[in-house]
């Protein structure tokens, strides 16, 4: 069952003792008078009036916490079925003052008429009268002393009730903080499993990233070899060209000697020819062959 569902069901059965106590306060106060003891009654009026005071705040409280639990309910159908009881509920209140109100009319008139009757015989003289006038003092002496008792302990107890509901309150406080630090645990947790990933991540790409720039560099060094190799054998070769075309065009030494130690149709010859040929030297070459 939902914390909140919980919480109404626990309203509930608070509300039904409260209207219980409240009726049976009712029920004594429109009882007063009625056995004939109008002073001793009348002193007990207030203790129950106090009685009935507190049922009634209590009854209000539970209404108001009712109405801030009802808007909470996981479901629509709950949230109306508590709203429709919190609408029995401020009815049934309503009908509980006004019987309160008729039950003290009626305490009132009943006291009133035995406090009449207790009057004519204390008036009416003799033995009886004054021991009874006796007996009325000394139990008024002692209903007031038990009833300023019992106001001082109807005091104590609503600063007690009012105490358990700011400790209630603060503790229901304490349940949602708790609550939303879980949750932020919670988040935190999945956030550092993100972060965790994330920082492998960041790992995996640095190291591939030190890996492409070892690649690019021995490819570069390898490319670079590669081309100073061929540009010192074209060097070579070119200087090679050059010495040979000064030592034909000297004499020292003739093209046809020279393309008879060539192979024919080689390599060699076929990058001979074109130096031979810009040297002016091919009618020479032609005539030996």
């Amino acid at each position: 069952m939902d914390e909140v569902t919980q919480a109404v069901e626990n309203l509930k059965r608070e509300w039904s003792q409260a209207v219980a106590q409240l009726e049976v306060c009712i029920a004594a106060i429109e009882s007063c008078g009625k056995m004939g003891k109008g002073t001793e009654e009348a002193m007990s009026l207030p203790r129950l009036n106090g009685s009935a005071q507190d049922a009634l705040q209590l009854l209000n409280a539970l209404q108001c916490r009712l109405d801030l639990l009802a808007e909470q309910l996981p479901t629509f159908e709950e949230v109306q079925s508590g709203q429709a009881t919190l609408g029995s509920w401020k009815e049934q209140y309503q009908r509980l003052r006004v019987s309160l109100r008729s039950a003290n009319l009626q305490a009132k008139a009943n006291i009133g008429k035995a406090a009449q009757e207790e009057r004519e015989l204390l008036l009416g003289g003799g033995e009886d009268s004054t021991i009874r006038r006796r007996n009325l003092q000394t139990k008024t002496g002692m209903t007031s002393a038990a009833e300023s008792i019992t106001e001082s302990l109807r005091r104590s107890r609503q600063l007690m009730v009012q105490e358990v509901e700011r400790s209630a309150n603060t503790l229901s406080t304490f349940d949602e903080s708790t609550s939303v630090l879980r949750k932020a645990e919670g988040e935190y947790q999945g956030h550092r499993s993100l972060l965790m990933r994330t920082r492998g991540l960041l790992s995996a790409m640095q190291r591939q990233d030190v890996l492409d720039r070892i690649i690019l560099t021995v490819g570069f060094l390898i490319f670079s070899l590669a081309v100073l190799y061929v540009v010192s054998r074209r060097i070579g070769l070119l200087t090679l060209q050059r010495k040979l075309a000064d030592a034909i065009r000297s004499g020292s030494v003739s093209a046809g000697d020279i393309l008879g130690k060539v192979p024919q149709d080689g390599p060699a010859q076929q990058m001979l020819l074109p130096s031979m040929m810009n040297c002016d030297l091919l009618p020479s070459i032609v005539c030996c062959t």
